[in-house]
């Protein structure tokens, strides 16, 4: 999960835990405060205004003459401007076309709207005038009737101090907004500890796991759902543990028992392959059918020893003996010697350098080229070419046949044990034992082999060791 801020895309659970707790204590405060300051500004303004009204309309009352003459008497305008003036107060009374002021206002200063509205009662309206907050307040007084010209009073109640009030309001509510967000982060870190440090226990003894140590166990505290997740990993490791050591066993098992059986398979087909060459030999005086037998089992008996000894060197790769021994030789003379010992050298077309030296192991080397090569022979066609080329970080030597390729699908599996591509070739054909001997030897001189397919050839296997 991805949590977007501010543009950055946190990933972490601790700075999703962090962000969450800021978004929700920001936004709760945020909302708290802003009701809180809504209802005490109305209430401060709804105190300031309903004074000012009461204090205008008794006013009035007590200082307008019950019989007004028409037109109003100067001096009327100037007791009622005297009457409701403050220090934080100016006063505009008007009477046709007379007008008396008593503060820094005019009637040019009254909101329009206001002075219509006047006319049917006592209105109120908040303004911003000379850069100050201020409250005006409008009315009308008719004391002869509506045809009468009427005595129009309108009061200014600047809110200054309660405006200075609400802004203290407001820096004491971020004052405290602050302080929770300080609180909302302690409590986030102390529950981050309290939630991560098991998890990262939990993750410690994972990778202890993913990395072999089959005894990597995590300590449950507590009763809660990360005790029941410690208690889940714990028993599922003790039984991937119990599961592992069984497999190895029989692994094992398995390993010295192909081991000792192509051990002991050893000596008898060593004395049966030299009677059966003595057979081969003489198959030429014996009658027709009784050479073809002898021929036949001289032939399955080199199968069988070559198979031998091909699960003696897997064993020995499993068991983890085998050991390289190490030599700075030219790969060309290698490559033709291994085709010339097994007669494939006008199969063979040999493309490496002369000069051309390689640090390794040479025994162990002819036996990857002999059955890349052998496997070309058998199961692509000739010409095989072998193609070498060095450079940093490594050495690669390529065998490639001019058959029809393997398969895409069974490229993975061509170095498997005992894998044949065609399962309906005869069975003297290999044992499919080869490729896996071959891989198992590039591995221990730290390389590898890979196989694919060239663009009109057939299979291409390449060999890497490090250069």
């Amino acid at each position: 999960m991805r949590l977007p801020v501010g543009g950055l895309m946190i990933t972490g659970l601790r700075g999703r835990m962090f962000a969450s707790f800021i978004v929700a204590c920001l936004a709760s405060t945020a909302f708290v405060a802003g009701i809180g300051y809504v209802l005490v500004r109305r209430a401060v303004l709804q105190r300031a205004q309903d004074a000012v009204l009461v204090e205008t309309r008794d006013t009035l009352a007590r200082v307008v003459p019950g019989t007004l003459a028409d037109p109003v008497p100067d001096d009327t305008l100037r007791d009622v401007a005297q009457a409701l003036v403050r220090p934080d107060r100016a006063v505009v009374v008007t009477a046709g076309d007379d007008t008396v002021s008593a503060g820094e206002f005019g009637v040019q200063d009254v909101p329009p709207s206001l002075v219509s509205r006047a006319e049917d009662g006592l209105y109120f309206q908040r303004v911003e005038l000379r850069r100050a907050p201020w409250l005006v307040v409008a009315t009308r007084v008719y004391t002869a009737g509506r045809g009468s010209s009427p005595l129009s009073v309108y009061v200014f109640a600047s809110l200054a101090k309660e405006r200075a009030d609400l802004d203290g309001i407001q820096r004491a509510l971020i004052r405290a907004g602050a302080l929770t967000l300080l609180l909302a982060l302690v409590l986030a870190v102390l529950l981050g500890q309290s939630v991560l440090r098991p998890l990262r226990r939990l993750g410690r003894a994972a990778r202890a796991l993913g990395t072999g140590d089959l005894g990597a166990r995590v300590e449950v505290r507590g009763r809660d759902e990360l005790a029941d997740v410690a208690r889940a990993f714990n028993e599922s490791a003790a039984s991937l543990e119990f599961t592992v050591h069984e497999l190895r066993r029989l692994e094992a098992g398995a390993r010295r028992f192909a081991a000792d059986v192509s051990h002991e398979l050893r000596t008898p087909i060593a004395a049966m392959t030299a009677v059966t060459d003595v057979l081969e030999e003489d198959a030429a005086a014996l009658p027709a059918d009784t050479g073809t037998a002898a021929r036949l089992i001289a032939g399955q008996t080199r199968r069988l020893n070559a198979l031998v000894e091909d699960l003696l060197e897997i064993s020995r790769m499993d068991a983890g003996t085998a050991q390289l021994v190490l030599d700075e030789v030219p790969l060309a003379d290698l490559v033709r010697e291994c085709v010339t010992t097994r007669g494939w050298a006008d199969q063979v077309v040999v493309e490496v350098p002369p000069d051309l030296r390689v640090r390794l192991d040479p025994r162990r080397f002819d036996v990857i080229l002999a059955n890349l090569i052998g496997n070309g022979l058998s199961h692509g066609a000739p010409p095989v070419r072998v193609i070498a080329r060095s450079g940093p970080p490594r050495v690669e030597v390529r065998v490639i046949d001019q058959g029809k390729g393997i398969p895409e699908e069974l490229l993975p599996k061509v170095f498997g044990r005992f894998f044949k591509a065609d399962p309906a070739r005869p069975a003297g054909q290999g044992s499919g034992l080869g490729l896996a001997i071959a891989q198992a030897n590039a591995a221990l001189h730290g390389g590898g082999i890979e196989a694919a397919n060239a663009p009109g050839c057939g299979a291409v296997f390449t060999v890497w060791i490090p250069a």
